[in-house]
């Protein structure tokens, strides 16, 4: 679930410029240490408490977006919910914790470290002795061989989504005993702890047609707190049990059955008891908060007047359901009910290892000017943005610093220094620089752009318009009347709009149904060569009679109103320096696959996962394109198409270095060229919200860390938890 719109987590498991190099950033991200990465903007929110006051046994329900198509997290179909049954129920060698910073899974392993790294990087993994499979079979270096060949990307039989790391194994054999694993690498790989996490057993992994169809519906063995009981697809439900042979921590619940429910649904989900935990968007949070409040608050009647006194709310209230109709009075009714069954409910807040950006197409248009992306990245206020989304949520409103880290992880530090602070002059003169002019003349259809050649005679009024008015004046001055007519809007469900919005304008005609006066926003009337006032917003800029107007595509779906907000916001902050957008409303399905994918899209608003090994899963998503055999331009998951040499480089060099240290200065000094290039601009870490039963504990918004499932449960009768600073009541 996502409350920007179209999740990318699951396109990230799929793996998982022009050049910056002439810029000037020789001091950035030279070096690393603790203090440039900080903390975590915030902390997880699940309520924790001690296994001794959590109830033994229950049973959690929980929502997900959908049943999914498989359950082997190494396919292209993965999704979230193939992630969080792998976590509960298979073994891997390394979780994230808080920081979002892998740590050694005691339950499997009792030691993993590199042991050689002459002539060639040898990994030695001692195993815990209690370790086996559910059919009793111990763990072992058949397990981690089998998943080796599975994914190395040597047979083409095993249709997998990513190779990353595994493809530098040379050997994988039995160490002193059965419980050790040599893993032995043909290069040095720095990221070596993302390895075998999950680790599949040996019969998924063993053949092509058990890795590509016999995990995709049931795992029959498992190795973890809980196993996989059931998968429903009718009733669109997974039911996790508890494992008996569980050598760790017993679990504290009897079952985790993950519901199948639309983020549209949750509410109602919540209200009649179908789910206990729920990511949830905005609205219903504020439905929750309004809940807990004191009977009497919580109806949602437009035109109530406020009251000082409950008193006068009833009377006001009653008032106001008179003057329903039955319907409305039925649906009012129903909001009640569901409003007193939330207030069993909270809200707890954090925020997701992941970050929303605004990407920047830099194949074509004139956003493949470097000069033009940077200009669009200087005229942004990223700290404005970052508060349209999270300072209504109560969250830290912090732009993002870094495209490969997140605040509180290692590999993090603010590079945006790279790129330049918000500064509309500074924007509007790289603009300039590029060639774009307010004022210049725009073509008409079928005719060349007036000028110098152009044909003499009487000037229509467009044509005096575009050379500053009839009587040697120009425009300056007057905002629009409506605050949404700075972009021309389209809520087609799918499709190019945009194209369409280009033409009009190209056309000198038409915008947003009004005629288009080129050479200043509309307004007073001063002579010519009159300086704009302070706080004017500059004309239509134009270069080779074409405007600067940009293709902004957002998804249309539940959860995307944050971004249009972002989006709308967005398109102010560029009108400002003459660049106009064209928003175009697409729906989900189509707004990756039809357009970020394709390329079709100038500007467009995405969500990327921050890792904990940036040198492997974030270089596919900043590679530099490179054409391929039959011609085309292979841009792996780059899809702003934006990249260098010298950025391919240092990620190279990061994934190659053993030294920790070294290796997050080099991943830093990326970031750095990263932002230089201006093809993606991080703008804020998205927000989580879960609702969660109050007696849910050790459970909501986890933030960076792995979920510790076996902690899960219900809060014993008469215990009471600390309520967090951040959960909403």
């Amino acid at each position: 679930m996502s409350h920007d719109g179209v999740r990318l987590r699951a396109v990230m498991r799929s793996v998982a410029f022009l050049t910056a190099g002439a810029l000037a950033v020789p001091t950035l991200a030279a070096c690393s240490s603790d203090n440039e990465s900080g903390k975590p903007l915030a902390g997880q929110d699940i309520a924790p408490v001690g296994r001794d006051l959590v109830a033994d046994g229950g049973t959690l329900n929980w929502a997900v977006d959908d049943v999914p198509e498989t359950l082997n997290t190494f396919q292209s179909d993965a999704d979230d919910a193939t992630t969080r049954v792998a976590q509960a129920v298979l073994p891997a060698m390394f979780r994230l914790d808080a920081q979002g910073r892998p740590q050694r899974d005691a339950d499997f392993l009792e030691s993993a470290k590199v042991v050689d790294t002459e002539p060639k990087q040898v990994v030695l993994y001692k195993l815990d002795q209690r370790a086996v499979w559910s059919d009793g079979r111990e763990i072992g270096a058949a397990d981690f061989a089998a998943q080796w060949r599975a994914l190395s990307g040597k047979d083409s039989a095993y249709w997998t989504a990513r190779n990353a790391g595994y493809d530098r194994i040379e050997k994988i054999e039995r160490g002193s005993n059965n419980l050790e694993v040599k893993v032995t690498f043909s290069r040095p790989y720095a990221d070596w702890k993302a390895l075998f996490s999950p680790l599949y057993p040996k019969d998924v992994m063993g053949t092509p047609d058990a890795f590509n169809d016999g995990a995709r519906r049931k795992l029959k063995v498992t190795a973890g707190a809980f196993g996989v009981q059931k998968i429903d697809r009718k009733d669109k439900e997974i039911v996790l049990a508890r494992n008996p042979h569980w050598w760790g921590r017993p679990a504290k619940l009897s079952e985790i059955v993950l519901h199948a429910v639309p983020l549209d649904k949750r509410a109602a989900a919540l209200a009649d008891g179908t789910v206990d935990l729920a990511e949830i968007d905005p609205a219903d949070a504020s439905r929750i908060a309004l809940a807990g409040r004191a009977k009497g608050t919580n109806t949602p009647l437009q035109g109530a007047s406020a009251s000082p006194t409950a008193k006068d709310e009833n009377k006001n209230e009653s008032r106001q359901k008179k003057k329903l109709s039955k319907k409305q009075r039925k649906a009012l009714a129903k909001y009640l009910r569901q409003q007193d069954e939330l207030r069993a409910f909270t809200v707890r807040r954090s925020f997701e290892p992941a970050y929303t950006q605004l990407a920047l197409n830099g194949s074509e248009g004139p956003l493949a000017d470097e000069r033009v992306r940077r200009a669009v990245a200087r005229a942004l206020d990223r700290t404005a943005l970052a508060k349209v989304v999270l300072q209504p949520l109560g969250l830290p409103a912090v732009p993002v610093g870094s495209h490969l880290a997140l605040s509180g992880q290692a590999a993090y530090a603010d590079n945006s220094g790279a790129l330049g602070d918000h500064d509309t002059s500074e924007a509007q003169a790289l603009l300039t620089d590029a060639g774009w002019v307010a004022g210049g003349p725009l073509k008409e259809k079928g005719e060349k752009a007036a000028g110098a050649e152009g044909k003499k005679g009487k000037k229509s009024d467009d044509e005096a318009d575009s050379e500053g008015g009839s009587d040697g004046q120009y425009i300056v001055g007057e905002d629009n009347k409506d605050p949404q007519d700075h972009t021309k809007k389209h809520e087609k469900a799918s499709g190019h709009g945009g194209d369409e919005g280009s033409k009009h304008l190209a056309d000198g005609k038409q915008y947003d149904g009004r005629k288009v006066k080129q050479g200043g926003a509309p307004g007073a009337y001063a002579p010519k060569g009159t300086a704009a006032p302070a706080g004017a917003k500059t004309g239509v800029l134009a270069k080779d009679g074409k405007p600067l107007t940009l293709r902004f595509v957002l998804p249309s779906g539940t959860g995307s109103e944050s971004l249009s907000a972002v989006a709308d916001n967005i398109s102010r902050m560029l009108e400002k320096v003459g660049i106009r957008t064209e928003i175009t409303k697409v729906s989900d399905d189509s707004y990756f696959k039809d357009h970020i994918a394709s390329g079709q899209y100038d500007l467009a608003l995405y969500s990327w996962p921050a890792s904990a090994f940036p040198a492997t899963d974030a270089r596919p998503i900043f590679a530099k394109p490179v054409p391929a055999a039959d011609g085309s331009l292979n841009v792996e998951q780059n899809y702003t198409r934006v990249g260098t040499d010298q950025v391919d480089q240092l990620f190279d060099q990061a994934a190659s270095t053993l030294d920790e240290d070294e290796s997050a200065a080099l991943v830093r000094k990326a970031d750095a060229r990263i932002w230089a290039a201006a093809g993606s601009i991080p703008l804020y870490q998205r927000p989580q919200l879960t609702a969660a039963r109050r007696t849910v504990v050790n459970a909501g918004s986890f933030g960076f860390q792995t979920p510790v499932y076996e902690d899960m449960g219900f809060l014993k009768k008469g215990a009471k938890v600390s309520p967090s600073p951040s959960s909403g009541s």
